[in-house]
């Protein structure tokens, strides 16, 4: 027979050992019989959330429960347990020991006439449980045993934590699972993983530049048109560096409203301005040990320039409020459409950010310069197109293909999706309908004036998508009489925030004081 000792040395050793509550119950019960007259060993949980225990494991045999150890019919029973445990005080209960209804509300009715030894369980972080020793027939637990019993606590209360935690680590997996599976639904991927089409072709030299620094902590600076692809480009870099198990935090510099630029980057402490209910962590903080893409940093003002450049020569970051020096070990992958050395020579973007940010530049070239992966990408769109719409999946034809190569792309790849999709959507299922896609079939529905309502320009083909963009915001604009948010404001009318459309005008230069003034 074991001492004292050397069984709760072993049980301790038995409830590391198996992370599978169901093992850990089998060594239990196999190293209990050396100690106590066990037959078998039920292990319980008692959740607040749940009106009666749940039996987490029985040993050695697996089923010997035909109804609840708990009625469910009395409410409160969860609680007086869970009280019960609290007290920590192991008990028998038979007709040898004491009644079964003294001090616990537990039904034991379905263990038979049986002489058991109740052992209550508690973890470390206020979860709760209960042993059940179920005595041998003809055999009886004696005060001995209970007051032994007290050695199994805290092993055993290990081991119902240890299954708490891992069954609450299979629920996160389920759901993660469920929520990529429900991404890749919506994006009309098979994996999501980023694919870099034309990495062989068109965009050769690129991923050359891109595959020396992918290892690399340096700064990165990815130069090109509105719709070249340079998110796609930066999370390729995340995705292939040391820091890819980390998070890669995007931040749309262009969409901030000035008045916040700190505290969305930085952070800010509870009661730091009007509003600051909560402290909050910034962008920076959040993308520790991983990737921050700072996309449109040109779109930034010259005093929240300064307060960068301070955090990527020092990597220290003050959050709004605060006065505690936080270090953050961030990668700074910037981009931009703009051309930041022209700014420079204005004095609208610092040099000294500009020299520490683009120490290492990648020009990504426009679809109209890589014409030969217009086809793949296409193809490649087409397929997530009829993912996303659940349809059938079309490849283009010859006839498609020399339609796109032969048009301009002033949106460039994001303008060859949003033609695909429409194409899809019109060939429903059947075809791809390039030729009405790109609109060179029939010319687009005219809209519908009221003689109350200003002229609208019309929208050409041939200006870029920025262009296109200035031009919708200025003509609602007109009918709003510069009216930017509230009730039928341009903001509502668009659908988008007041903040991000304001940030819009500054980049378009749009003023909404010259059409407040055509009233």
């Amino acid at each position: 027979m074991l001492r004292l000792e050397e069984l709760e040395l072993t049980l301790w050793r038995e409830a590391c050992r198996h992370i599978e509550i169901g093992e850990a119950a089998e060594r239990f019960a196999a190293t209990l019989r050396e100690h106590f007259p066990l037959d078998y060993l039920l292990l319980c949980r008692v959740d607040p959330d749940q009106d009666r225990p749940e039996i987490a494991a029985v040993a050695p045999k697996p089923s010997v429960m035909a109804e609840p150890l708990f009625a469910k019919t009395d409410p409160r029973g969860v609680e007086r347990l869970r009280k019960w445990i609290r007290r920590g005080l192991p008990m028998r209960v038979g007709a040898m020991a004491r009644p079964a209804s003294s001090g616990h509300p537990l039904n034991l009715t379905p263990l038979g006439l049986t002489e058991k030894l109740l052992v209550p369980l508690q973890g470390e972080h206020g979860s709760v449980g209960l042993a059940i020793l179920v005595a041998m027939p003809g055999r009886e637990f004696t005060l001995r045993h209970e007051d032994q019993s007290k050695v199994l606590q805290e092993p055993m209360s290990v081991a119902l934590d240890n299954d708490r935690r891992l069954h609450e680590l299979r629920s996160l997996r389920a759901t993660a699972e469920a929520d990529r599976l429900s991404l890749l639904s919506r994006l009309g991927r098979t994996v999501l993983s980023d694919t870099i089409v034309g990495e062989s072709s068109g965009l050769r030299h690129v991923m050359q530049r891109v595959q020396m620094i992918q290892r690399s902590d340096v700064p990165t600076l990815i130069l090109g048109e509105t719709g070249t692809g340079k998110e796609l480009v930066a999370r390729f870099l995340h995705q292939h560096s040391h820091r890819h198990a980390a998070p890669f935090i995007r931040v749309n510099c262009g969409a901030i409203p000035s008045e916040l630029i700190d505290s969305q980057l930085f952070g800010h402490e509870r009661g730091s301005f009007t509003g600051a209910t909560d402290s909050r962590s910034g962008w920076f903080e959040r993308a520790d040990r991983g990737t921050l893409f700072l996309d449109e940093i040109g779109e930034l003002p010259l005093d929240a320039q300064v307060r960068l450049l301070r955090v990527l020569q020092d990597g220290i970051i003050e959050r709004v409020g605060g006065t505690d020096s936080i270090h953050v070990d961030v990668r700074i992958v910037a981009a931009t459409h703009r051309d930041l050395s022209q700014m420079v020579r204005e004095g609208s973007f610092r040099e000294d950010l500009w020299y520490r940010i683009a120490v290492f530049p990648i020009l990504l070239p426009p679809l109209r310069q890589r014409r030969e992966d217009i086809g793949p990408l296409a193809e490649h769109f087409a397929q997530k197109a009829a993912a996303r719409f659940g349809l059938p999946a079309v490849k283009p034809q010859p006839t498609d293909l020399n339609l796109l190569e032969g048009y301009d792309w002033p949106g460039n790849i994001r303008e060859l999706a949003t033609v695909i999709d429409r194409a899809a959507i019109l060939g429903e299922g059947r075809s791809l309908e390039i030729t009405k896609a790109l609109g060179l079939a029939e010319p687009f529905p005219s809209i519908p004036r009221e003689t109350s309502t200003p002229r609208l320009e019309s929208v050409g083909l041939e200006e870029t998508l920025d262009q296109v963009m200035k031009r919708h915001i200025e003509n609602v604009l007109r009918v709003t009489r510069g009216k930017v948010e509230g009730k039928k404001g341009a903001a509502q009318r668009l659908d988008i925030n007041p903040h991000t459309l304001r940030a819009r005008m500054r980049k378009l230069g749009i003023q909404w004081s010259t059409f407040r003034d055509d009233a």
